[in-house]
Parts: structure tokens; C-alpha cells; sequence
């Protein structure tokens, strides 16, 4: 028997493999107060599933292709007269629905829909483990040679100009590298929960990070942790994976919330 044999493990190196990804950019997204844009994009991937099935290729590449079309859209559009909070609300639940629907059509292909809505982590394979670590080891060598630029663009655009930083370029930088977690996530947390994973550790961190690295670092060992403790007390009680680990992030968020108001206080 190999490492790799046992399905617990193999479903503990994807979850930590995918907080590990959606940490630094989970950050992001709450620097940027752009919550909308992670579930416009996993909204959207279901709809790239759907593609998929029906032209027989992969649920990765399907799910991809999509995501990067529906950031690239948002991005396009934002600037153009339309409130970006309407934008993704609008966006989102339309290419979910839509997504939904064609599923529906498809005829001789049988599809848990539930897997791809929630994760089915355990079902996790080798060559699985394989596409999810090479998307994050993309995400993160992404985020390690352009970090800095993204950071300037996101917290001073107008900074970023006169640093010689054009904010498109690097807002693309981030639209790619959150559309490939979102293709690397549907195996593990399901569509409708990866959202969940980016934010959740990332806002939990907040009030312990004195620095944005250590926010990114903080972010990730919640993400990881959430994962690994989710995986055994759904392993312990049966209950969805996928949930239970959004649940232990979510826990540990309110922890960090009540710390927080008792400093305060």
C-alpha cells in the first residue's frame, strides 16, 4: 500500500492544497471589497461543467474556460456605466441558473450535480491531486512574481500610475489566478462554496495581521487547518465534507470576531 492509496489522504492534500491557493487571494478580494467577483466566478463554472460533459473534454478545462470568460467580462463591463455590485449579483445567478439548465439537457451522461454544487472531496483521485497541486503551484508562482504590483493597484491605483504599474494589467493578473482556483476548488468545496473558502480564512485573519504577507499567512494555515479539521469531523459524524469544512472556517471566524470585540471591550 502506497501513500497515495488511502482516499483520506489523498482528500487531505487537495483541501490544504486549495486553502493554500485561496488564502493570498481571498485577501485580495477583501482588500478590494470584491466579494461578489469570487461567486460571479464560481457561479459560472457550472456552466463550464455542463460544456464539458456535453463535448466529452475536461471538467477542469471546461470550468476554466468559463470562469476566465466571466472574470474578463466583469472586468470589461465594470467601468462602463454599471454598478459592480449589480454587475456580479446579475452575473452570477444567471450563469448558475443558465449552467443548471443545460445540465439538464444533457442526455446519456450521468452527473452528480450535487458533487459539483458541494465538493466531493473524498472521491478525490491521483490524477485529481495531480491538476489541483499544478493549478496551485500556477496560482501562487502567479502571485509570488506579481504580489507587489497586485498589492500597489489594490490599495492605491492612482500610487500604482505613478509607480508605473498599470492597475488593468494586474487586476488580469488576478482575475486568471482566481478563475484557476475556482477550476481546481469544484472538486473539493463545490461550486456554491467556493466563495466561502476564499473569504471566510481571509476575514478571520484580518484582525491578526499586522502586514499584508502576514494576513496572506494567517489566511492560509486557517484555510488549511479548516480543512484538515472538516475532513476528520465529517470522516467522525458523516456529514458533507465540503460544508464541514466551510463550517470549521466559519467557526473559526467567529472566534477570532469575539476575540477581537474583547480586545476592544
Amino acid at each position: 500500500m502506497t501513500f497515495l492509496d488511502s482516499f483520506l489522504i489523498r482528500a487531505a492534500l487537495a483541501g490544504v492544497g486549495v486553502a493554500l491557493a485561496a488564502a493570498p487571494l481571498g485577501c485580495l478580494i477583501v482588500w478590494r471589497r470584491m466579494a461578489y467577483f469570487g461567486d460571479a466566478t464560481a457561479h459560472a463554472s457550472i456552466l463550464g461543467v455542463a460544456l464539458a460533459l456535453a463535448l466529452n473534454t475536461s471538467v477542469f478545462g471546461g470550468a476554466l474556460v468559463v470562469a476566465l470568460l466571466m472574470a474578463a467580462t466583469v472586468s470589461t463591463l465594470s467601468g462602463r456605466g454599471y454598478a459592480m455590485d449589480t454587475l456580479l449579483g446579475v452575473m452570477a445567478h444567471s450563469a448558475l441558473a443558465i449552467g443548471l439548465v443545460a445540465v439538464s439537457f444533457l442526455q446519456g451522461v450521468r452527473i452528480d450535480l450535487m458533487a459539483y454544487l458541494f465538493g466531493d472531496i473524498l472521491a478525490v483521485g491521483r490524477v485529481d491531486l495531480v491538476v489541483i497541486w499544478g493549478g496551485v503551484a500556477v496560482v501562487l508562482g502567479l502571485l509570488w512574481w506579481r504580489w507587489s504590483a497586485i498589492l500597489t493597484a489594490t490599495l492605491s491605483p492612482d500610487l500604482a500610475h505613478a509607480a508605473g504599474i498599470d492597475p488593468k494589467r494586474e487586476q488580469l493578473a488576478l482575475t486568471v489566478a482566481l478563475a484557476l482556483v475556482v477550476a481546481v476548488a469544484i472538486k473539493v468545496v463545490g461550486v456554491l462554496l467556493i466563495a466561502a473558502l476564499l473569504l471566510i480564512p481571509a476575514a478571520a485573519a484580518r484582525p491578526f495581521a499586522a502586514t499584508p504577507e502576514r494576513m496572506a499567512l494567517i489566511a492560509a494555515g486557517i484555510g488549511a487547518g479548516s480543512a484538515l479539521a472538516g475532513l476528520q469531523l465529517s470522516y467522525l459524524f458523516d456529514t458533507p465534507t465540503g460544508p464541514t469544512i466551510v463550517c470549521v472556517a466559519a467557526g473559526v471566524f467567529l472566534l477570532a470576531s469575539i476575540v477581537t470585540l474583547g480586545r476592544r471591550g
